[in-house]
């Protein structure tokens, strides 16, 4: 997570500048600090505490922080709101300060941002709203999208399944939709896609007894690829598993848990180490953009890693609002053994920008996966969502509007079809 340089700022500053330096001081994770700045009602509802739990919760749900966009100040019922917009990794976040007459911080809100609206339907492509079935759990089955080509079925079919944290069907990424890209681009090569709204977006509610990679991913990907296979319209041997960045860590275990009913496995920024070393690695990285290191940033690497080593060992513990039992559940995935014991066909696409997945991953797939079986692509100047740029990779270009590189979907497809 970077951290912001701490501003200065006097009762007497304009709204914009007093939520600036709000958001400076957690970034510096100066909880008491920000707390001395709340209304009495505010200092009793959210406490340096509970406000520390909630800040430090948003990189493992959006990963890596960005910059912040231009700060926007209105007024309702005698007090001053202001609107920042956070850029993290995975999406965008809209904070929203509200102000009293006395300039105490009464209302702190982070929500995600708004989607950007998405592009009209190419006229080769008709899209189906679904519901996916209900999972093993019992829960309710999500709300998805069947992407389908024009003309005479039955099609070869694939499942989109999301990297971390909440995601929506589109796996909208600050100004990008990669599998919305992924499933129009496919459906020109005679594809179809189902994508749905992960559960932990569509239904946080469901983890009020805690989260688990069944729950959170597996779960809700098998229960797509049964939806596919109860198609009349898709070709039933001819369903494949897409997963990107956590979900192509965890592809392996949906093929296992479908009863044989996936083809093959396509692995898009795939992690294939310690879900944790990344995320050290990650934080090392965003700290390092600038060319240095400053103390506050050292602090809370220094803190991260001591968090690191005891979720490791702690199911109770928590890193990011997350209970150590989970980040246990994601150490003991081996995506290699599992992509190589699943039996399957595999390919695998990795971006040479992407700092999030790195070479290190890319070379532990290549040495762990050998043979006939599985294919390799890398793409110099694509990032993690699969779209290009230029220069260091940073997560600024996540807002930036782009799509997934034409070259990756139609390396898919004919990888799809070369299957026998």
């Amino acid at each position: 997570m970077a951290i912001a340089v701490s501003a200065t700022a006097s009762a007497a500053d304009a709204p914009a500048a007093l939520a600036m330096r709000l958001l400076d001081q957690l970034d510096a994770g100066q909880y008491e600090a920000a707390e001395a700045s709340f209304s009495p009602q505010m200092k009793a509802a959210v406490p340096a505490a509970k406000l520390k739990a909630v800040w430090e919760s948003l990189p493992a749900q959006m990963g890596a922080a960005g910059k912040r966009g231009a700060a926007e100040t209105s007024q309702a019922d005698g007090f001053r709101i202001v609107v920042v917009p956070l850029e993290y990794a995975h999406g965008g976040l809209l904070a929203r300060v509200v102000l009293d007459q006395d300039d105490r911080i009464a209302g702190f809100l982070v929500q995600p941002a708004p989607p950007p609206p998405p592009p009209v339907t190419d006229a080769g492509v008709i899209e189906q709203a679904v519901t996916l079935p209900a999972p093993v759990s019992g829960k309710p089955g999500l709300a998805g999208t069947l992407t389908l080509p024009k003309g005479k079925g039955p099609f070869p079919a694939v499942v989109l399944v999301h990297g971390s944290g909440p995601q929506d069907r589109d796996e909208t990424i600050g100004a990008n939709r990669p599998f919305l890209d992924i499933a129009r681009g496919l459906a020109a090569h005679g594809i179809a896609s189902l994508r749905y709204d992960k559960r932990t977006q569509a239904r946080p509610q469901d983890f009020r007894d805690g989260i688990g990679i069944d729950g959170e991913t597996i779960d809700d990907a098998v229960a797509a690829v049964a939806a596919l296979a109860g198609n009349a319209g898709i070709d039933h041997r001819h369903i494949y598993v897409l997963g990107h960045s956590q979900g192509g860590l965890l592809a392996g275990r949906i093929a296992g848990n479908s009863q044989g009913k996936v083809a093959g496995l396509i692995l898009l920024a795939a992690p294939a180490r310690p879900i944790l070393d990344l995320l050290g690695e990650q934080n090392r990285y965003m700290a390092n953009l600038d060319g240095s290191v400053s103390a506050e940033e050292q602090a809370h690497l220094d803190a991260l890693d001591a968090a690191i080593a005891k979720v490791r060992q702690d199911p109770e513990a928590r890193l990011l609002e997350l209970p150590g039992r989970y980040w246990q559940q994601l150490e003991q995935v081996d995506p290699v053994a599992d992509a190589r014991d699943s039996g399957l066909p595999v390919l695998l696409l990795q971006g040479g920008r992407d700092f999030q997945v790195i070479d290190a991953d890319w070379q532990r797939w290549k040495q762990g996966l050998q043979g006939p079986r599985y294919r390799f692509h890398l793409y110099p100047a694509l990032n993690h969502l699969g779209i290009a740029g230029e220069g260091k990779g940073t997560p600024d270009e996540y807002g930036k509007p782009g799509h997934v590189d034409a070259t990756l979907i139609d390396d898919i497809a004919r990888w799809m079809k070369a299957q026998p």
